[in-house]
């Protein structure tokens, strides 16, 4: 309690020094100063209470959680369920995906007034968290309020491990509040437990993410890209990336251009905000470009600047290669299970440190290819580009790789179905 009491105090005292941060971000992204009182705890509009609250982090969680979402609709049909975000790209998928269906609202920061607000106008039920989202102070004012807890698809890595053990008086009692922790693995689940969690709280239930599937939405979407793009040429997506990712790929895309010259390079930034960024940098780099915003077909341009939000899962679906981007350096990697949701030819970098378990199933059945570890990014591009001109060049072999991985996306899917079965088990 000595913890907690602490961590609320601190997090007070550098509310103001938050607030700022949020507003400096503001300038490229407008979002976040305009939706700034939510953050607080202020909702801005009636919500319905006594319902269930879900919180992703992000576009990739929201996603993750689609199946597990569109179960609740069905299973609780008088119940509200508010799906929360803490980021705007987050925000809008939840828009884009559900509509009016969910109720939605950023979750505020985890300070003391403002949870207090928050759960004050919801009044769940259930709150359910993902992954290694862990707040104490909101979860501890849930206990406190006999609102049921939930963690699914646990995932606690070893570097996760280091960070949380430094603060191991705050997260331990955190993490026994939870009526119940379901882990993406063994291996995760035996974190959990190191890190002092309850044997009898934890269970082993699968991870989600491998619960995703081609619908309507996404066949549309993908039909609409298609009249974008040229027939006759190939397709190297490169997704997700962050700062110095796309450095790497021009370089390597030089290289494979000399032998490979109609090859179209599809970049798809992680963050709006360098999207801007992102298109100098090509430019520098002495190629031509056209803006997936400009909405205009595809010609002789050397790349396609995916700068739209809700589409790179249909984008997998057209393209020939992927590499995933944050594997470059000390981001953990993004989500390859998408990508081979299509049977796509995957390719990431030496850091996929978020999906440790993923990669190492993909790996087993040689439905992926990585990068050497310790390269440094001039050994990155050269490498890179090897492995993309092998797979242009032998397309048996690539179209292989992409069975393979889908494999793996089939072999493991039913987290959402257990998931779904423990709510059933909480709730009144």
């Amino acid at each position: 309690m000595i913890a907690l009491l602490i961590y609320r105090i601190v997090l007070l005292l550098l509310l103001p020094l938050v607030l700022l941060a949020l507003l400096i971000r503001s300038i490229s992204n407008p979002e976040y100063r305009q939706r700034l009182s939510e953050r607080l705890g202020f909702m801005p509009k009636p919500y319905k209470k006594n319902g269930i609250i879900v919180h992703a982090a992000s576009v990739g969680e929201v996603i993750a959680l689609t199946p597990l979402i569109e179960q609740l609709l069905k299973t609780y049909p008088e119940l509200p369920i508010t799906l929360t975000t803490f980021t705007p790209t987050g925000s809008a998928q939840v828009k884009k995906q559900f509509s009016s269906r969910v109720q939605h609202c950023f979750l505020p920061l985890d300070i003391l007034p403002c949870t207090q607000l928050f759960l004050a106008r919801l009044q769940p039920q259930l709150m359910v968290f993902m992954e290694t989202e862990l707040w104490p102070n909101l979860i501890n004012q849930c206990a406190k309020k006999q609102i049921k807890l939930l963690l699914i698809n646990g995932r606690l890595s070893a570097n996760s491990m280091k960070s949380y053990k430094k603060i191991g008086s705050l997260i331990t009692p955190a993490l026994n509040q939870f009526d119940k922790i379901l882990c993406q693995s063994p291996d995760n689940l035996t974190n959990f437990l190191r890190l002092g969690a309850h044997n009898k709280r934890c269970t082993v239930s699968g991870n989600l993410k491998f619960d995703i599937s081609i619908n309507s939405s996404l066949l549309e979407k993908q039909a609409q890209l298609t009249t974008l793009l040229p027939k006759n040429r190939q397709l190297w997506l490169v997704a997700s990336t962050h700062q110095g990712d796309e450095e790497i790929a021009l370089t390597a895309f030089k290289q494979v251009r000399a032998l490979f010259p109609s090859l179209l390079l599809v970049l798809v930034p992680r963050h709006p905000e360098r999207f801007e960024t992102v298109e100098k940098l090509c430019i520098e780099h002495e190629f031509t470009l056209l803006k997936r915003s400009e909405n205009v077909p595809v010609d002789s341009q050397d790349i396609w600047l995916l700068d739209t939000l809700g589409e790179l899962m249909a984008a997998y679906s057209l393209a020939d290669i992927v590499t995933m981007g944050g594997s470059f350096s000390h981001i953990g990697g993004h989500n390859p299970l998408e990508p081979a949701l299509f049977k796509k030819p995957i390719i990431v970098g030496n850091d996929m440190s978020n999906f440790t378990e993923i990669l190492k199933q993909l790996k087993k059945l040689r439905g992926i290819e990585q990068l050497p570890l310790n390269q440094v990014s001039a050994e990155q591009s050269v490498e890179l580009a090897r492995m993309i001109m092998n797979l242009l060049h032998d397309t048996k072999r690539a179209r292989l790789l992409g069975e393979q991985a889908h494999q793996v996306v089939m072999n493991n899917q039913g987290a959402s179905d257990r998931t779904l079965s423990q709510i059933q088990e909480l709730m009144p």
